[in-house]
C-alpha cells in the first residue's frame, strides 16, 4: 500500500474518501489541530494536513466535518466477549456505534468449556468482523490447577500451536500468579512460547501484596495488569515496566482510584491503558463501551486527549500494532470517529478501514450472523435431576449452632471478603440467616455429569424473598453457580439450565421470573444483542424484586468461583482461600 498512499498524499492519485475541516485529535503530539483534512485510500490514511484538495478526484467521497473532532477509533485492550452474553458478531454490532474499532479479546471462558477447538471458533469468527478483533490465547485453563476442574485443559503445546494462527496477538491474562512467581513449568513454558513468537504477554496479578511475589511475577514476563484497585497498584506496575490497565466494566469500577497515579502523583500517562474486562449486554446497549470508559476517565480529571491516548495509541503500542492502528496518521488503518463533543464523547459517525459503519448511534451496515456448530452446544451435563436435598448442609454432630466461612461480596469490585458467621442448626442442618444477609451458594458440576454439588454460604446480595438464581457463566471453570434463600428454588433453577443448555435463570417460590438462554457453551446467546439486553434487563428487575440492591449483582454472582482473586471462593472441590491458594473447610 505504501506507494499508493504516497501517490494520494502527493496528489498524483485521488483518494477514496476525504474528510474536510475537522479538529484533528493527534494522540502523538497530544494536541488538537484545527482545520485539518484527512485523505483515505484502500482503507488507510494517506494524508493528514491542512488541505487535501489535491487528493480529491471525480469519484472521491467528500465528508464535511464542519469543525467536529476527528478521533482515532477506540480500542478495548482487555475484554471477554462471553461476558457480554453474546457472540463476537453480536458484540461487534453492539459496540461499533459506540466508537470501538479494535478489541483484544481473551476467550478463556469458552476455552474452559470446549478447550482449543472453542478458542479456534472465536478466532475464526473474529476474522470475519469489519473491525479489528484480535485474540489472545488463553493461558490458564484451569486458572488454578488443583483447585478446580474445568471442562478442558490447555497445555504449553496448545499455546505453541495457537501462536502460529494469523489472528493471535498474544497470551491471555496469566492468572496463575503464584505459579509464575514459583517458576511453574507450564506458566514459564507458555510465556516463553509467546515471547519466541514476538507476541504480548497479558498479566493478572490479583493480590494486594506488592512484595517479593509481585516482583517475581513482574520478572516472569507479564507485560500488563488489569487487576489493580488502588493508586499504589498502578504505580507499582508502571515502575516495573508493565502497562497498568484501568478497567471500567459492568461491575468493576477501578479507574477512579488508580487514575490518581497520573492526576495526583504525576506519573507519565503513556503506560496507562483503559479497558472494560467484562461488560454484559445491558451495559453495552444502554450505556456504551469504550466511549463510556473514556467519558468516565475525563470526569476523573484527565484531559480529553490524554484519556483518548489511553484508549488508542497506548493500546496499539502495547500490542506492537502502532503501525496499524491507534492513531490518525499516514499508513494506519482508517479507523476514526467524527465527534461533536469531545468531553462527552458524543460520537456522530464511526469509520473502520475507511468505511462508514455507524451513524448517530445506529449501524450503517449489516453484519451476518455467525453460526456455531452443534459441538458448541448442549454442554450442560448434570448427571441427574437435582432435588432440594442436594443443597442440604449437615451440621457437625450434636451442634446447635455452627460457625461457618462466608464469601463476602464487595460491591463494584472483583475481590471478595473471607467472612465468618454463627448460624443456627435445625434438624441437623445448618440454616441460612436471611435477616443478616447470609444465604446459600452451591457449585454444581456440569461438564462431566458427576452429580456433584458443593455447598457453602455467601453474603452481600440482600435477597429478602424465597428465591434462587443460577448461572452457567461461572468464571473460570464455568460449572453452575446457584445462590438462593430457598433450596427448592435452587434445584429448580439448576435443572432449568440443564434443560435450555445454559444461561442464567431466577426462580422465586417455584416460579420462573427471568431467563437468559445461552446455548453456546453455556456462555453465549445466539440471539441479537438488543434481545439479550432486554432479557438481561428483566433479570435485573427480577433480582431487585426479591430484594437484591447490589449494583450489577449478576456479574458479582458469576465471579464467585473465580479461584484466582482473593479472598474466598467456591469451586467443585470445596471452598478455596485465595490468599493461601488452599482448600479450606466450611466449618471454622
Amino acid at each position: 500500500m505504501a506507494t499508493e498512499l504516497v501517490d494520494v498524499a502527493t496528489g498524483r492519485k485521488p483518494a477514496d474518501l476525504v474528510v474536510r475541516g475537522g479538529r484533528w485529535v493527534n494522540v502523538y503530539s497530544g494536541e488538537i489541530v484545527p482545520d485539518t483534512d484527512i485523505a483515505i485510500s484502500g482503507g488507510r490514511f494517506a494524508y493528514c494536513g491542512p488541505d487535501a484538495s489535491h487528493a480529491i478526484g471525480d469519484k472521491t467521497v467528500v465528508v464535511e466535518a464542519q469543525g467536529r473532532y476527528l478521533v482515532p477509533g477506540l480500542c478495548d485492550a482487555h475484554m471477554h466477549v462471553e461476558s457480554g452474553m453474546v457472540t463476537v458478531t453480536e458484540f461487534c454490532r453492539a459496540v461499533i456505534p459506540h466508537g470501538t474499532t479494535s478489541m483484544f479479546i481473551d476467550p478463556h471462558e469458552i476455552a474452559n468449556v470446549l478447550g482449543l477447538p472453542g478458542v479456534r471458533l472465536m478466532h475464526d469468527e473474529a476474522l470475519a468482523m469489519p473491525i479489528n478483533v484480535h485474540v489472545q490465547m488463553p493461558s490458564c485453563v484451569p486458572s488454578a490447577p488443583g483447585l478446580e476442574n474445568p471442562g478442558a485443559v490447555l497445555t504449553v503445546k496448545d499455546v505453541e500451536e495457537a501462536m502460529g494462527w494469523e489472528n493471535i496477538i498474544g497470551l491471555g491474562e496469566v492468572m496463575n500468579f503464584p505459579g509464575v512467581a514459583a517458576n511453574d513449568p507450564v506458566m514459564a513454558g507458555e510465556i516463553a512460547a509467546t515471547m519466541r513468537a514476538g507476541r504480548t504477554v497479558g498479566g493478572h496479578y490479583a493480590s494486594p501484596d506488592l512484595g517479593p511475589a509481585f516482583h517475581g511475577y513482574a520478572a516472569g514476563g507479564p507485560e500488563d495488569d488489569h487487576e489493580g484497585t488502588r493508586a499504589e497498584d498502578a504505580i507499582a506496575r508502571v515502575r516495573q515496566g508493565m502497562r497498568a490497565m484501568l478497567r471500567l466494566g459492568s461491575a468493576w469500577y477501578d479507574v477512579a482510584a488508580q487514575i490518581k497515579a497520573v492526576t495526583e502523583s504525576g506519573l507519565d500517562p503513556r503506560n496507562f491503558i483503559l479497558c472494560t474486562d467484562d461488560s454484559h449486554s445491558g451495559t453495552l446497549v444502554e450505556e456504551g463501551h469504550m466511549d463510556r470508559v473514556v467519558r468516565h476517565a475525563i470526569r476523573q480529571g484527565l484531559k480529553p486527549v490524554t484519556a483518548i491516548q489511553m484508549a488508542t495509541l497506548n493500546t496499539a503500542q502495547h500490542f506492537r500494532l502502532e503501525r496499524e492502528l491507534g492513531s490518525i496518521a499516514p499508513g494506519r488503518l482508517a479507523d476514526f470517529l467524527i465527534v461533536s463533543d469531545l468531553a462527552e464523547m458524543a460520537i456522530d459517525d464511526v469509520y473502520a478501514r475507511g468505511v462508514l459503519l455507524a451513524s448517530k448511534g445506529r449501524l450503517a451496515i449489516d453484519i451476518p450472523a455467525y453460526d456455531y456448530p452443534a459441538s458448541a452446544k448442549n454442554t450442560v451435563r448434570l448427571g441427574k435431576t437435582l432435588a432440594a436435598a442436594d443443597f442440604d448442609i449437615a451440621a457437625p454432630a450434636g451442634a446447635n449452632e455452627a460457625r461457618v466461612r462466608v464469601i463476602g461480596v464487595i460491591e463494584n469490585q472483583a475481590p471478595t471478603k473471607a467472612l465468618e458467621a454463627d448460624l443456627a442448626v435445625e434438624n441437623g442442618l445448618v440454616a441460612m440467616d436471611r435477616a443478616n444477609d447470609v444465604c446459600q451458594i452451591a457449585l454444581v458440576e456440569r461438564h462431566r455429569g458427576t452429580g456433584g454439588v458443593t455447598n457453602a454460604f455467601v453474603s452481600g446480595f440482600g435477597y429478602s424473598e424465597d428465591c434462587a438464581i443460577a448461572s452457567t457463566v461461572a468464571h473460570d471453570s464455568h460449572h453452575i453457580i446457584v445462590v438462593g434463600t430457598n433450596k427448592a428454588d435452587m434445584a429448580l433453577a439448576a435443572n432449568r439450565l440443564a434443560e435450555v443448555g445454559g444461561g442464567v435463570v431466577l426462580y422465586s417460590k417455584g416460579r420462573e421470573l427471568a431467563l437468559v438462554e445461552m446455548p453456546i457453551a453455556g456462555l453465549m446467546s445466539d440471539e441479537r444483542a438488543e434481545i439479550v439486553a432486554a432479557k438481561a434487563h428483566r433479570l435485573v428487575e427480577a433480582m431487585r424484586s426479591v430484594g437484591c440492591t447490589l449494583n450489577n449483582a449478576y456479574m458479582q454472582h458469576s465471579l464467585l468461583a473465580l479461584v484466582v482473586i482473593p479472598e474466598l471462593r467456591i469451586s467443585d472441590i470445596g471452598l478455596v482461600d485465595v490468599r493461601t491458594f488452599e482448600k479450606v473447610e466450611l466449618f471454622v
